[in-house]
């Protein structure tokens, strides 16, 4: 039987947006996770390595000892250069007044302050705005001589606006309490309204996206509207195999987390207007960056505290989720296949898998794909020009990292 990190591996590098809909894992030639490992290290390092430095055999060497020398070498890669660079000092600028900006579109689209006060609770600028950020970075990266126009900004308020409505709608169907340090909108106000101001937030980016007058742009960002719902119903199954919970997995992190990075990215560059080629590297960059990102809130999901969070710890296992952390573990422990099955609603269910997944490698195998994702971004990054901007993409893959420690 091929072991479930070799296919989460090759699966999560292989899913993109083209894919998602004819995944067929059993039909991918799987490498071993030697094999993967020295194809993850070169592409990061972008040259050749000796035979002598290559990582041995799977046979001469146990998966946690490949995966924690792997991991040493990407992070070798992950720290050279560009510790000087701060993006958010860099877009000083260009992100001082995003959140009351897009405040403003919410309220001018309304004459109900009630709704205006729920569709902006979670804008009060104390967010990290790291979807605009990274927008932004692109647009700037792509042309470093020309200040950002205004429909690449909008591109950046429209990712923030689509990521926050989601995170509305989350909290209704989760029923979370808080949400960035805070009480989180369904504690304050009822269900009903909650939903009406997610979708409110949703009428406003379709209309600053009519004001584009873009075609090509529309479909791009309509596509992470689309992604997001599947991704929420995606939620509500539970595959019998294990393969299949791999694909199901990366498929629903890619609609739910990565698509809305990706394509944010790949509109700014079609605004911008630079060749196919730059415009599908802007896509797999955003790709790469958000399935690390998913990747690294699965992992410290486990391995956080709710005060450090700033939301509920453990909740993907309270809501009958199983994530890259739990699906690695069952490799060491089956009986976690039958928890999964029924949604951990068995009783002590939670509180048993919670401590198989820290008894095991999944941690560890979870932080090793996200590194490897962070190192594939950087090595895409790399195709850009040279600038200061281009080196903030780089190291916005720290930022992501940063996350795990």
């Amino acid at each position: 039987m091929i072991p479930l990190h070799n296919q989460a591996l090759l699966l999560s590098s292989k899913i993109a947006g083209t894919l998602l809909h004819h995944i067929n894992p059993a039909g991918w030639r799987t490498p071993t996770i030697a094999t993967i490992t020295r194809s993850a290290i070169h592409s990061t390092a972008s040259k050749r390595f000796l035979p002598s430095q290559r990582v041995k055999p799977i046979a001469a060497q146990p998966v946690g000892s490949v995966l924690q020398k792997s991991c040493s070498v990407l992070q070798h890669f992950c720290t050279r250069q560009h510790e000087t660079v701060d993006p958010y000092v860099l877009l000083e600028g260009e992100l001082r007044h995003i959140y009351q900006d897009i405040r403003e579109e919410i309220e001018l689209a309304t004459n109900h302050p009630e709704l205006g006060r729920i569709a902006t609770y979670y804008f009060d600028g104390q967010g990290k705005a790291l979807r605009p950020m990274i927008t932004i970075l692109m647009a700037k990266a792509l042309h470093s001589d020309r200040p950002i126009t205004k429909g690449q900004r909008q591109i950046a308020m429209i990712s923030e606006m689509i990521h926050t409505a989601s995170l509305v709608h989350d909290d209704v169907i989760d029923q979370s309490f808080a949400r960035r340090g805070k009480p989180s909108v369904n504690v304050l106000w009822n269900q009903q309204q909650v939903a009406q101001a997610g979708d409110y937030i949703l009428a406003v980016v379709s209309m600053m996206l009519a004001r584009l007058q873009h075609n090509d742009v529309t479909l791009i960002l309509s596509e992470i509207l689309a992604d997001l719902v599947q991704g929420e119903l995606m939620q509500l199954d539970t595959k019998e195999t294990e393969n299949e919970r791999f694909a199901h997995y990366f498929a629903r992190s890619y609609r739910k987390t990565a698509s809305l990075i990706a394509n944010s990215l790949k509109a700014v560059a079609v605004l911008t207007g630079v060749g196919e080629r730059t415009a599908e590297i802007s896509f797999q960059y955003g790709r790469n960056l958000g399935l690390a990102f998913q990747l690294v809130d699965d992992l410290l999901d486990f391995v956080s505290s709710a005060e450090a969070m700033g939301k509920p710890a453990a909740v993907d296992l309270k809501l009958g989720l199983a994530t890259a952390p739990v699906l690695f573990a069952c490799e060491q422990f089956p009986e976690l296949n039958a928890m999964i099955v029924r949604r951990f609603r068995g009783e002590g269910d939670t509180e048993r898998a919670y401590e198989l997944v820290h008894r095991s490698e999944g941690l560890e195998q979870t932080r090793f794909l996200a590194r490897k994702h962070c190192a594939e971004a950087r090595r895409l990054a790399s195709q850009f020009d040279q600038s200061p901007y281009q080196q903030a993409l780089v190291v916005v893959c720290d930022f992501v990292l940063n996350r795990m420690k």
